[in-house]
């Protein structure tokens, strides 16, 4: 994650762990591998090595918006549960519902990151952002919320890399 800019764009120290992440049809995500946002358009599968008992937190985000050589809304929230019950990402408190990636067209390529913190206690927030959206999504610090939370260094992480397909407009008219 270091040679892909994320610490220090993103984060401060390395995670622990490669988060596995599966979208539909097989599509796994590699450290720093090309998806498109059509292969990333649907809620992925994520999973970690999760102690019994722990409630965990997973953050994803873009810190390349609108571009990378220009990221003036570093960084944009594309998913947040918290409370995750080890790895069972379906029975945590979702903060923010997932968007895929909608790079804007000519912008290169974007960072999507998935980022996983053991939390040390439950989280009470009655935020909740949908995914049709775009308030409380832009100009937001993974670093405020580790702050915000107490949610220390990440244990696991992972991330792709996407740039501009056909499927950013269909994307894009979703968001209000």
């Amino acid at each position: 994650m270091d040679t892909g800019g994320i610490i220090p764009d993103i984060i401060d120290t390395k995670p622990g762990a490669i988060a596995k992440i599966t979208y539909g049809g097989g599509v796994t995500v590699e450290l720093g591998k090309e998806l498109t946002p059509t292969q990333v358009k649907d809620q992925p599968e994520v999973t970690w090595e999760a102690e019994e008992g722990a409630l965990y937190t997973l953050l994803m985000v873009d810190p390349d918006a609108p571009s990378r050589q220009e990221p003036t809304y570093r960084e944009v929230l594309h998913w947040l549960i918290i409370n995750v019950p080890g790895n069972k990402v379906a029975n945590g408190q979702v903060v923010a519902e997932y968007i895929g990636s909608g790079p804007p067209e000519g912008t290169g390529l974007h960072r999507y990151v998935f980022l996983v913190f053991k939390q040390s206690e439950k989280i009470t927030t009655d935020k909740f952002i949908s995914k049709t959206a775009r308030e409380g999504r832009l100009s937001i610090k993974t670093r405020d919320y580790i702050a915000k939370f107490k949610l220390g260094n990440p244990i696991a992480g992972n991330y792709y890399q996407a740039q501009y397909d056909d499927y950013v407009p269909i994307l894009k008219a979703q968001l209000k």
